[in-house]
Order: C-alpha cells, then sequence, then structure tokens
C-alpha cells in the first residue's frame, strides 16, 4: 500500500512538472499614449498582441510583450485602445469588449485628466473606480494599475493650460497625485505606474532634453515627438520599460543594451541602458 502511495505521489509530481503553466494575461486600455501614436512603435509587431478593435496595433503592448519573451515570462498580451479618449470613454463605449477575466488590466487616461477641464481629477477617477469593479467582478484577483503619464512640453511652453510657465516636472507630479488619490478613494486599484516621473527622471539626469523648443542638447534624447505631446521611439520605449517592471517586478537592467525591441526602433544601445536603469530605479525607488 506503502509503496503504491509513494508511486502515485511521483506520478504526480511528474505529471506537473510536465504540464505547461496557463500564461498570465494582461489588457492594456488606453488612447494614444498607449498605442505609440506619431511613432514606428504604433505598428511594432502587431502579431504578438491581440487588438480588440482589430486595428492591427503593436503599441507599448507589443514592447511588453517583447520584454516578456527575453525575460522568459509568458503573457496573453492584449489591447483596447482609442485616440484622444479618457477612461470614461472605455467604461461607456467598449465594455462588452473589455468586460471579461483578465489577470492585470494595465488604465491609461486621458493626457491632462479631463478633455473640458485640464487638470480635474473627478472624471477620470470615477472611470478609474468603475472600470475596476467591473473587472473585479468577473475575477475578484485582478490587478489594476493607473499609469501616470508624463508631462506634455506644448503645455508647458507653448499653450494655454494649467501647466504653462511651470517647470516641466510639474505636469506629471499633478498627474501622479491624481492617480494617487485615485487609489486611495478606490482601494480596489492595485496601484500606479510611474511613467511620467521616470521622464522627470531622465531630464534631471541629462539623458534627455526637458524643453525641445530650444533645440536638443548634444548626448540627450528628446522624449516627445514633433508635435511635443506624445511620445518619441525613445518615450514609448521608456514607458514600456517602466510597465513591464512594475507589473513583473523583472529587472529591466537584465535586459541589456542589445535588447530585441530596442534594435528594432533604431535605438542607440548606451541610451537603451540609460533609459533602461531609470526604469528600474523609478520602479524600486532607488538612485540608480
Amino acid at each position: 500500500m506503502i509503496g503504491w502511495v509513494r508511486r502515485w505521489v511521483v506520478a504526480v509530481a511528474a505529471l506537473m512538472a510536465t504540464s505547461p503553466v496557463a500564461a498570465e494575461s494582461i489588457l492594456f486600455v488606453g488612447n494614444s499614449f498607449t498605442f505609440g501614436a506619431h511613432s514606428p512603435v504604433m505598428r511594432y509587431r502587431p502579431d504578438l498582441v491581440h487588438d480588440l478593435n482589430q486595428e492591427g496595433i503593436g503599441g507599448v503592448p507589443a514592447l511588453f510583450k517583447t520584454f516578456a519573451e527575453q525575460a522568459g515570462e509568458d503573457w496573453q498580451v492584449s489591447l483596447e485602445t482609442s485616440p484622444g479618449r479618457d477612461l470614461a470613454y472605455h467604461y461607456e463605449q467598449k465594455r462588452s469588449a473589455i468586460d471579461r477575466r483578465w489577470d492585470v488590466v494595465v488604465l491609461q487616461g486621458y493626457s491632462t485628466l479631463d478633455a473640458q477641464r485640464p487638470g480635474d481629477s473627478t472624471r477620470h477617477a470615477e472611470a478609474a473606480g468603475l472600470i475596476t469593479a467591473m473587472l473585479r467582478r468577473a475575477n475578484p484577483r485582478v490587478r489594476v494599475e493607473l499609469v501616470s503619464t508624463w508631462s506634455r512640453a506644448d503645455l508647458t511652453y507653448r499653450t494655454a493650460s494649467p501647466w504653462r510657465g511651470k517647470v516641466i516636472s510639474a505636469m506629471a507630479d499633478d498627474l501622479a497625485a491624481a492617480n494617487a488619490q485615485a487609489v486611495r478613494r478606490y482601494p480596489e486599484i492595485s496601484g500606479t505606474i510611474p511613467v511620467g516621473q521616470a521622464w522627470n527622471r531622465a531630464w534631471a539626469e541629462r539623458v534627455a532634453d526637458p524643453n525641445p523648443y530650444d533645440g536638443i542638447a548634444f548626448g540627450q534624447v528628446d522624449l516627445w515627438t514633433w508635435d511635443q505631446y506624445h511620445a518619441s521611439a525613445a518615450g514609448y520605449y521608456l514607458e514600456a520599460l517602466v510597465i513591464f517592471g512594475k507589473v513583473t517586478g523583472f529587472d529591466v537592467r537584465r535586459l541589456g543594451e542589445q535588447e530585441r525591441a530596442a534594435q528594432d526602433l533604431g535605438l542607440e544601445p548606451r541610451l537603451v541602458g540609460r533609459l533602461q536603469a531609470i526604469a528600474h530605479a523609478e520602479v524600486a525607488g532607488v538612485t540608480p
């Protein structure tokens, strides 16, 4: 009898060792800041991800998937994005697409929180709370993260806005504070992802130039694209690194300067290493 039990235990252990572990699922919900508008990131490797809107977008989610493959992690990556939209739109108009079971959901709202009332976080926070409550009904253990996005150069240096004339880091800090407040109000939201703070760190460490309107300093990179609003390939790459590091806990410095997506996007290896260090430092809360 004891021998039979021992053989049964060994057989079960062997089966568990050889059975494939189900991939974790992650959904990205957002707008152009997620799908990589005005950069090659937008159409990067759409074959790697499931675009729920069937628009052939790869975007930041495809960068996430590429990082995951190199890190030896198995993720099923989906996205639901729409340009110029906030989280309330996704809840009101795209609920049927996103209301299902996910392991992780990354929410990215409008760049000014509210298109009609820039800086007002009321609509943004309420929508994040509603989406989270909906997702938790499908999976009570779902992890929902809010992306804190970057400062816009156009609204800081040129266009009338609550941030006109302030230091370039101010807008990102305000967006991060609004997300932190949303998490306090809706504790079902798991946390925030400090993308904008990583951009602030890149400027502070002189990896990136904080003012594209007076020229880009030698040896530094422009994190914005031509409209000084959306990100450049380097800016989206930094966004993807921060999201990947926060969601998975993986030290993105281990991807190395020859990381696959960076090579595909034509990013200079030394810059890649510096962006990885910045992303890791921001996620870990330490100085590289």
